[in-house]
């Protein structure tokens, strides 16, 4: 239900957006380009790799790299939902946004990345069953409890952009087009509707403490669990093993809810939407091109995997 605006006659309803992006400096738009560019590049790549190295190498047909190759899809598009329509806002020097557009973009920002946290934290699940029930880890990690772990989060994220989006379909957009953000965002553009949003707000709420809490609730049991079992383990190459295998895990963890906490936790002030456009370029550009990097360099079955991949596409171009 629209309310009507304050001032109906002096305001025109708006159709579409301006994106502000990171910065307003001409003198910056190239060298902006040029970065994002290469990190979106190398984002794609290195994700794509990680999944055609799972997906070819019978070795790597195990829970954990099951969820990792997901984990990697959805960094894909994660990071595409933002970083393609902000290089061509850096190329073209054109910040508009379309309404369905911007509805589109902030339904993907939201669905990709609540189902990250997701799949982090089904990650920490499976490494708590393979390291405190080593001998029943294949038994209960089946390939139908995978599959359960990975679908029901796409599942509910899914209903949670749903909800998101119809919502925000049905505000009227009176108060001015521009977003100080580099993409379509649920914050900013409540700001600029001239309808009722406290439904809105009150959606935004209990999703974020139902999505944020859940996946770090889970993350913080699990690896409670798991330095608990592993403490007990009286030699140290044996505690230092069960580590080594969550270790790659734990600095994307880290990085993710680090920057989270780094960002939100601190006071409100004016740079506020500073704070915003930080947290999204950590969590929605960086993270996806360093997470290939993180699991590959400390692993040495992902590091055979992907040679082997390599050698096959030199092989078949020689």
């Amino acid at each position: 239900m629209f309310m009507e605006p304050k001032n109906q006659k002096n305001q025109t309803v708006v159709s579409e957006f301006l994106l502000l992006g990171l910065t307003e400096k001409p003198e910056h738009q190239t060298l902006l380009f040029g970065l994002f560019l290469s990190v979106y590049l190398v984002t794609v790549f290195g994700n794509l790799l990680i999944v055609l190295a799972i997906i070819t190498d019978s070795h790597l047909h195990t829970p954990m790299y099951f969820f990792l190759s997901n984990l990697s899809f959805v960094d894909t598009f994660f990071s595409s939902t933002t970083v393609p329509k902000m290089l061509v806002n850096l190329w073209t020097q054109n910040q508009a946004i379309s309404f369905v557009g911007c509805l589109a973009q902030m339904y993907s920002f939201h669905l990709f990345g609540t189902t990250d946290s997701f799949l982090l934290a089904v990650m920490a699940i499976d490494r708590f069953v393979a390291i405190v029930h080593p001998l029943g880890y294949s038994v209960i990690m089946s390939p139908c409890v995978c599959g359960l772990l990975v679908g029901v989060p796409w599942l509910i994220t899914n209903l949670q952009s749903l909800v998101h989006t119809c919502l925000m379909a049905q505000l009227t957009f009176c108060a001015g087009s521009e977003i100080p953000h580099f993409f379509c965002d649920l914050m900013p553009l409540l700001k600029l509707s001239c309808s009722d949003t406290h439904t809105n707000e009150l959606v935004i709420f209990a999703f974020g403490i139902i999505m944020g809490i859940s996946p770090l609730s889970c993350i913080l049991l699990s690896y409670t669990c798991i330095f608990w079992a592993v403490f007990k383990i009286p030699s140290a190459q044996g505690k230092w093993k069960a580590f080594s295998t969550c270790g790659s895990h734990l600095t994307v963890v880290s990085l993710f809810y680090g920057t989270i906490f780094a960002v939100y936790l601190q006071p409100t002030s004016p740079a506020s939407s500073q704070k915003d456009k930080s947290a999204a370029l950590m969590c929605g550009v960086v993270i996806p091109m360093l997470n290939p990097f993180i699991y590959s360099l400390r692993n040495k079955d992902m590091k055979a995997a992907l040679k082997k991949l390599v050698g096959k596409a030199v092989s078949s171009q020689s």
